[in-house]
């Protein structure tokens, strides 16, 4: 049988001005030649939000133009400024300084920053010093209060945002387009060739979730899976040793979750150096590898403090928690050297107590958007709040949900050490044309599979090879 040589762009014919997507090459793990577009400097252009035809609202600056907020639909369409010429795609925008911006939420204003509370922070403070003694009953009405108007925000796109993949995939067909190519081989996102991930986590935040955790690790195991349990360190309360032992000899894995959830750990730059000093010793102390922040308050800037392997503190959507914004993604990213597991799915604080849903059915519907962008389904179910027969049942009726996609949709149901450990891995595998044929290269390559990307009807599909 004779194969066909590699279908490789003219990398030759592009200008000094081309140069390697670097978030498209990371996303894909394709061959650099594939990666490649002419874009001007990232600093160039106005500094603000446009669009990419009428599906996609981006950030950063583009010479076709910019607003300063997003209000209702973005005026300024940045694809009527591409130009695809001679094998050449140039951009008036560069998608790799796009990408970070949303990934790292840059686009976000000081006001939302500040959180539900916006930028009254005596009033936020006050807000978590009595948080402890208030009852669900009335929390749940003040948080309403402060999160109203959620519904009518225009970006990120709820219920789920994967603005980073679109982008990805129409940067990739305009190149694909340019070259007159027909097919481009890339590392397939998950190994064995599962179709998705999925991983639930546990936020504890009271003594009443310790004490459940035991009951909650049997009804995770009824159904064939293992979860991780954040712990707060210091104050809620008392993290044994006996405790944290039951956890990983029935294989669950612990993480750190904040150091006292009182909401402060972003106070300031000083402040958080302050705790994140404490937070890395506990990590040592735990053996934990994750981490994640109280009420998923965050700065990514700042993570390069941390010494944990990866973090799950950022919302893919965050409508619904105190700091508005998203990474706008679906799939893990690295921060440096911190791997980043986006919370890809609603709080089940916040479908019961602020949406007033008591059934999977939103979650179904995430799970399906996610699924069909292939991403990373991840959950966190907090003990506190499924103690009661209600809630507890909603969370029985999710794990059988889960269940069955492990065999209808060959979803990767793991924990997140194991996402962590392969996302790392595959960020060092490459694609080479060898003996007639692509393989994929890099430790760990063995679980890996080999991918397509091909253009059908306008569309790009993803074929695993065989």
């Amino acid at each position: 049988m004779t194969v066909p040589s590699p279908n490789v762009p003219r990398a030759a014919a592009l200008a000094v001005s081309s140069v390697v997507n670097t978030a498209l090459l990371d996303y894909y793990r394709c061959p650099d030649s594939f990666a490649l577009v002419a874009c001007p400097d990232r600093m160039a252009g106005p500094l603000g939000y446009f669009s990419v035809g009428d599906d996609l609202t981006l950030y950063g600056h583009c010479t076709a133009g910019a607003q300063d907020r997003l209000s209702g639909r973005v005026g300024v369409d940045a694809s009527r400024s591409i130009r695809v010429t001679g094998g050449r795609v140039e951009l008036p925008f560069d998608p790799t300084e796009v990408v970070d911006n949303l990934r790292l939420e840059r686009y976000q204003s000081a006001e939302d920053h500040g959180g539900a509370f916006g930028s009254a922070r005596p009033l936020r403070r006050l807000y978590y010093w009595i948080r402890p003694a208030l009852p669900v009953s009335v929390r749940k009405h003040l948080q309403s209060a402060a999160l109203r108007g959620w519904e009518q925000r225009v970006f990120p796109r709820w219920p789920v945002d994967d603005t980073v993949g679109q982008l990805h995939e129409k940067t990739l067909m305009l190149r694909m387009k340019a070259e007159n190519i027909e097919r481009v081989p890339f590392v397939w996102f998950w190994p064995d060739g599962f179709s998705s991930c999925a991983i639930v986590t546990h936020d504890i935040e009271t003594s009443a979730g310790v004490a459940f955790c035991s009951q909650l690790m049997d009804l995770d195991e009824s159904f064939g899976l293992k979860s991780s349990f954040q712990v707060v360190p210091e104050k809620r309360y008392t993290v044994s040793t006996q405790f944290l032992e039951e956890l990983r000899k029935r294989g669950f894995e612990i993480n750190v979750h904040d150091l006292n959830h009182d909401g402060e750990l972003f106070r300031s730059r000083a402040e958080f150096q302050r705790r994140a000093a404490l937070i890395n010793r506990y990590a040592k102390e735990f053996q934990a590898e994750g981490f994640r922040s109280a009420v998923l308050y965050r700065n990514q800037e700042w993570y390069s403090e941390f010494e944990f392997s990866y973090d799950m503190s950022v919302p893919n959507v965050g409508h619904l928690d105190p700091q508005r914004g998203g990474c706008c993604t679906v799939m893990p990213y690295l921060l440096g050297d911190v791997l980043e597991l986006p919370l890809t799915t609603t709080q089940d604080y916040s479908l019961f107590h602020i949406m007033r849903d008591y059934s999977t059915k939103h979650w179904q519907r995430q799970m399906n958007l996610i699924m069909g962008r292939h991403g990373l389904i991840s959950f966190n179910i907090h003990p506190d709040y499924v103690i009661a027969p209600r809630e507890r049942e909603v969370y029985r009726a999710l794990l059988q949900l889960l269940s069955n996609l492990r065999g209808e949709r060959k979803i990767w149901t793991t924990l997140p050490s194991a996402v962590n450990r392969w996302w790392r891995q595959r960020s060092e595998m490459v694609v080479e044309f060898q003996n007639g044929s692509w393989r994929v290269k890099g430790n760990g390559c063995e679980r890996a599979r080999l991918a397509y990307a091909e253009l059908a009807d306008g569309k790009l599909v993803y074929k695993l090879a065989v």
